[in-house]
């Protein structure tokens, strides 16, 4: 068969295929572009001649605006590195739809160098995959309460305060209980991967210096990796917990949460297929722009069959020596996925028999940006409660702000009378009427306008000795116009 006829066959191909098919140069501009492709991106057969990112514009799949620096395919073409199976939202010119996207790039050896770009709708793919999720968080949710009742009457009959049992018994009911607690944690797992499969949770993104963080945290393995005596060490090969070594201070910008999922998931890995006077190795340190965590271990190691699956959800490596340890299959899986969504990614090196290294590759950043986002951080935990939510009393805080700011009684003008002096009590609040002594003189209250009727005070004549009878003390003046006046409008609400 002539060339000519096998480029007219393989064009008749991807003319007819159902995936989108995009050839460019090596300079991003497209040479060809099969109907698939011209009916995804809106653009038909005009395309031919433009460059690939005017006609296949992206979102992220959460519908967020992809900047070049952080969009796979832009740093595919630029690099000439090939792209696998990149999900992304595809905006279709024009109609400004939206369609979810795999994109894959293969890059042509030869050396023109051309790109192959491929866009293949995974619609019906992510609805599908929405129904399995659904069903999987519905059913985990409804299986986790009866798994949690018979967990709790298994603690009961296993507590010697409320039951006897033998030996013998008390062997099955260990068993069982150890089998509905891992049964439990599935079911949590399940939950976990759904939420953030279906963006129920999203990452809570925040600066955190990751060399102390990361110390703390395998510490809290340390006795564990002691009683299974394997030898747990932090930050240097040759330096154990407590012993002084070269620490190299790295910022990250991450979700604490997640990253002690991923954590705690790689070592509880490393200690469980890692056997007797093996060694565990963790480590954190700057790699350019990115903060790279790595959980090394002696032990039994993955296949090359195996290393390609292992983050699959639900994919265990299945052997003589894996059979025997317990697990779901959706550790890695979890780790994976949470790594991702704080725009990282995980992988793993190993030879069967001679341990693993599994690497967390997330964003890092700079001082100088540390230390922005920190003062964002503190100047949000300083923000002052909301003046909404203070309580409103008008009437008090006007007779408050006015009491504060003359020192003396405000009393209506005293008329000097036989009977001894009557004054007010100075303090603001009003209090309730009280039987008065017949025959005592009583001073007229200030006439105030008000919103409801309050009932005015009581005098209390003055007894005291130290005041003569026929000497009345010195009464305050009237009050200041402008003060009466400020208290009529405050008690008004400013009502002209």
């Amino acid at each position: 068969m002539k060339k000519t006829d096998q480029a007219n066959l393989a064009e008749m191909a991807l003319r007819a295929i159902h995936d989108g098919v995009v050839m460019t140069d090596k300079k991003g501009v497209i040479e060809f572009i099969n109907p698939a492709a011209a009916q995804m991106t809106g653009y038909g057969e005009k395309a031919v001649g433009l460059d690939y990112g005017l006609v296949i514009k992206l979102e992220s799949k959460e519908g967020r605006e992809l900047l070049p620096n952080e969009n796979p395919l832009t740093l595919a073409m630029n690099t000439g590195q090939p792209l696998e199976s990149f999900q992304a939202t595809l905006i279709v010119s024009q109609s400004n739809n939206r369609i979810p996207v795999a994109i894959n790039v293969v890059i042509e050896e030869n050396a023109p160098q051309e790109r192959i770009i491929t866009l293949r709708d995974i619609t019906k793919e992510l609805e599908e995959e929405g129904e399995q999720a659904e069903f999987i968080s519905t059913a985990s949710h409804e299986m986790r309460t009866p798994v949690a009742t018979i967990d709790g009457y298994l603690s009961l009959c296993l507590n010697p305060q409320t039951a006897t049992i033998d030996e013998r018994a008390k062997g099955y009911l260990v068993a069982a209980q150890a089998a509905s607690k891992h049964l439990g944690k599935l079911f949590q797992d399940l939950l976990d991967v759904t939420k953030l499969d279906d963006n129920r949770i999203c990452p809570n993104m925040q600066p955190i210096e990751m060399t102390d963080w990361m110390s703390e945290t395998v510490a809290d393995y340390e006795s564990r990796a002691k009683d299974l005596k394997i030898k747990l060490t932090f930050g240097s090969e040759s330096s154990a917990f407590g012993e002084n070594h070269l620490k190299q201070v790295v910022y990250g910008f991450v979700d604490t949460n997640f990253l002690r999922e991923i954590i705690d998931n790689l070592i509880d890995n490393a200690l469980k297929y890692t056997p007797e006077g093996g060694s565990v190795y963790v480590n954190v340190r700057g790699d350019g722009d990115r903060v790279l965590i790595n959980v090394t271990d002696t032990g039994i190691g993955i296949s090359p069959e195996d290393l390609g699956h292992i983050f699959q959800k639900f994919y265990r490596a299945d052997n003589s020596d894996t059979r025997t340890i317990g697990g779901n299959g959706l550790g890695l899986y979890l780790v994976k996925q949470r790594a991702e969504a704080m725009g990282g990614k995980v992988w793993a090196e190993s030879a069967f028999g001679e341990g693993s290294t599994f690497y967390v590759s997330l964003p890092r950043l700079s001082n100088d940006e540390y230390e922005k986002r920190m003062i964002v951080v503190r100047n949000a935990k300083l923000q002052p409660q909301p003046i909404s939510s203070l309580p409103v009393n008008p009437l008090g805080n006007a007779l408050e702000s006015i009491s504060s700011a003359t020192s003396s009684p405000i009393v209506p003008p005293a008329t000097p009378s036989a009977g001894p002096t009557v004054v007010p009590p100075a303090t603001t609040p009003v209090a309730p009427p009280a039987a008065t002594p017949a025959g005592t003189p009583v001073a007229p209250p200030v006439a105030m306008p008000v919103r409801s009727p309050v009932a005015p005070p009581t005098a209390t004549p003055v007894t005291s000795s130290a005041v003569p009878p026929t000497a009345p003390p010195t009464m305050p003046t009237a009050p200041n116009q402008s003060v009466q006046n400020q208290i009529n409008n405050n008690l008004n609400g400013g009502e002209k």
